[in-house]
């Protein structure tokens, strides 16, 4: 074991290895100079949504959910009482999966989905969670889909515009927001009843992305807001590029499809970790900290998903597991747990920098009486083997002091439906 400490100390992998400080400084230097139109490797893109605002109760909002491969759709009501209603959840696949369609066949096919319930609601929350970039009237323009949708003609087009139309009804009002903005919101709609001094949104699934609530007066790169107001920022903050990379890691980013973009969340999202737990433990074989037969089947490994290796960082005996196959000896064993336990302590405090930079920024939750609400998504976050208790423990450690912040967290039932309605019913 001690020659294992000893290769994670040279390759710089260990939690301990990060100066969260600088790192969280890090973090707010590069939030300020996306917030003032600055070289930034976070975008700080603005969302028109103002979260402190007064939303409708008593007022059925058609909530959209699109993203990865799947619709959904349905009818939500908020109740004076802080109550959510939500109608049957309308499920379909997002068009243009099986094979290229048109723009035309695109939201022909969208507008098919939500008839039956588009004419019970005047207004629409459409979370729509492709790269998109959006305007003051709370519209989209597409400017890439994920590799699993082929509709390339509806790039550059305008989202919402394009489906009311479609539909026939142009004088719907229509709000786009992605779902991190859309986490933020369900979790503002699920605690009516206590006065929050801000809120943030944290996803960390497949990928990870964050958003705030900043003063109108910080985004110095548009000349247009009201300075007395404030809205939702999307950071983008899976490609924050100030974070301290091993080896390890930048040969892991230069194999996959997008070297060098997204750097931040190829440290520790899910769908990233499988692959840097199997390029650690192939470079750990290479070094020779198996024994030879353990090391020749670990090379041989093609893939690791992250839900293997996680099944191994929980139990490294489990039947069928491709890691626990690998190892017959104890010591084989507890060195390829040590290896994946190690980043996943480091990403607890990758997040815990993410999350305290928000806070921060935010300027809120210095009074107990009027914490910040966290909304965490996502099962990255909830199932990593111990990643919770560690994050929570570093992020507590940090935020203490003159540092000092009040935070709660929550997490949301079908976040993404419930803040898109959100979304579209705030004045």
């Amino acid at each position: 074991m001690e020659r294992v400490k000893e290769f994670l100390r040279d390759q710089k992998l260990q939690a301990s290895d990060i100066d969260l400080d600088k790192l969280v400084q890090d973090f707010l230097d590069e939030m300020k100079r996306g917030l003032e139109g600055e070289d930034s490797s976070l975008r700080m893109i603005p969302t028109y949504i103002e979260a402190d605002n007064e939303f409708l109760t008593e007022t059925p909002v058609l909530a959209i959910d699109a993203g990865g491969t799947n619709f959904r759709a349905a009818l939500i009501t908020f109740r004076e009482n802080g109550e959510t209603e939500i109608g049957e959840i309308h499920h379909h696949a997002m068009p243009g999966l099986d094979s290229e369609i048109s723009a035309d066949e695109f939201f022909k096919t969208m507008a098919a989905y939500i008839e039956p319930l588009v004419d019970k609601a005047d207004r629409i929350g459409f979370c729509f969670s492709y790269a998109t970039e959006i305007f003051p009237n709370k519209d989209g323009k597409l400017l890439q889909f994920s590799k699993e949708v082929k509709a390339p003609e509806v790039i550059g087009m305008m989202i919402g515009e394009s489906l009311l139309e479609t539909l026939g009804t142009p004088e719907k009002e229509i709000v786009l927001l992605n779902d991190t903005v859309a986490t933020l919101l369900a979790g503002k709609s699920s605690n009516m009843q206590k006065e929050y001094s801000s809120y943030v949104g944290f996803i960390l699934g497949t990928g990870t992305n964050t958003c705030y609530i900043e003063q109108n007066s910080n985004i110095l790169k548009k000349k247009d807001f009201d300075p007395e107001k404030s809205q939702i920022i999307n950071t983008e903050s899976g490609n924050f590029t100030r974070v301290p990379r091993s080896d390890v890691d930048i040969s892991f980013d230069n194999k996959t499809n997008n070297p060098g973009e997204g750097m931040f969340e190829k440290m520790f999202s899910g769908g990233y970790f499988g692959g840097l737990c199997l390029a650690l433990l192939k470079t750990a074989a290479n070094e020779g900290l198996f024994s030879k037969e353990a090391a020749e089947k670990v090379k041989a490994i093609e893939d690791l998903t992250s839900e293997q290796a996680n099944e191994f960082a929980e139990n490294r005996n489990a039947e069928g597991n491709v890691l626990a196959g690998c190892f017959s000896d104890d010591n084989d064993a507890s060195t390829a747990f040590l290896l994946i336990d190690t980043l996943i302590d480091r990403a607890s405090v990758l997040v815990a920098a993410n999350l305290a930079a928000m806070v921060l920024k935010s300027g809120k939750g210095k009074q107990k009486e009027h914490p910040i609400m966290i909304t965490i998504e996502g099962t990255t976050f909830y199932r990593l083997h111990r990643l919770r208790e560690r994050f929570e423990s570093v992020f507590s450690g940090y935020l203490s002091g003159d540092k000092k912040r009040y935070v709660e967290f929550t997490d949301v039932d079908q976040s993404s439906l419930v803040g898109a309605a959100l979304a579209g019913l705030i004045e």
